[in-house]
């Protein structure tokens, strides 16, 4: 799936592959393996990057800032994710007929690649927020919204303070992915503040599936949603003029099994990323 959408994504920017000086790229695989095989035919120096479901949004964050400071021209972010793969590694395989709690989300099976230049049309990134790790003490690995959304309040608080901006200056505020019970807590934890964002506020696990008429419980996960969403639907979006400035904070749930087994909590992450039409 990541040989498809960077060769998709070389298509469209009517690049060589040769002109990517550096890929970031990352998936949801011990060790990023999935990267690693995607890339191992490929010959351009790669950066692998873990942030759980936070990968693109961190990989966009480096692959940009790898450009604006000068030590590049053109760079790629790549992440996917795979839905019988994370179960298998996180939870349990599917033969084993596990019953999945309501507050359950849904690993996507997808993937999702950007390339970055440092001339060009635009969409253009405009502003990088690197979130620090939190841990609530959440220790429910099936409530991974909840976990989340505290790293998501942290950055996007330090983001609005850092650009002295407020929620409303953006058309559209996406996290990803925090599903249904996340995207509930962020609102609030604003709220609390005497801010509403849910007028221009929604969660890339939201976006891909449609509760309602899917068996997906509180929405999709994994690095592959959120990156399906922005390279595809947002993006799209943007060049139609349908928003003009979007802030993307992707979230990641840092566990792994063992550290699930031996009963920790979970350790969180976000990434803001600034995008705009207007350079």
């Amino acid at each position: 799936m990541q040989k498809i959408a960077l060769r998709k994504a070389i298509e469209k920017a009517s690049l060589p592959l040769s002109s990517i000086q550096f890929v970031f790229a990352g998936d949801l695989l011990n060790q990023c393996i999935g990267s690693a095989f995607s890339l191992r035919d490929i010959d351009i120096p790669f950066f692998g990057v873990y942030g759980a479901c936070s990968t693109m949004a961190e990989s966009l964050a480096l692959a940009a800032m790898t450009i604006d400071g000068g030590f590049a021209d053109c760079t790629a972010a790549i992440t996917s994710s795979h839905f019988c793969s994370a179960e298998r590694q996180f939870r349990f395989p599917l033969e084993y007929g596990g019953q999945r709690t309501p507050t359950a989300q849904w690993t996507v099976t997808g993937s999702g690649a950007l390339v970055l230049t440092s001339e060009g049309p635009g969409p253009y990134i405009k502003h990088v927020t690197c979130g620090k790790v939190i841990d609530q003490g959440i220790k429910d690995a099936s409530n991974m919204g909840a976990a989340m959304a505290p790293a998501a309040y942290s950055t996007l608080s330090a983001h609005f303070s850092d650009l002295s901006i407020k929620p409303s200056d953006y058309d559209l505020i996406v996290t990803g992915d925090l599903g249904f019970l996340g995207s509930e807590i962020l609102i609030d934890f604003f709220k609390n503040d005497g801010v509403d964002i849910s007028h221009n506020y929604n969660d890339c696990g939201l976006m891909i599936f449609s509760r309602d008429e899917q068996d997906v419980h509180a929405g999709g996960s994994g690095c592959g949603c959120s990156a399906s969403v922005l390279s595809g639907h947002l993006l799209n979006g943007m060049r139609a003029g349908r928003w003009k400035k979007i802030l993307f904070a992707a979230t990641g749930a840092l566990l792994s099994p063992t550290s699930t087994q031996q009963g920790e909590s979970i350790p969180c992450v976000c990434y803001a990323v600034s995008i705009s039409t207007v350079k």
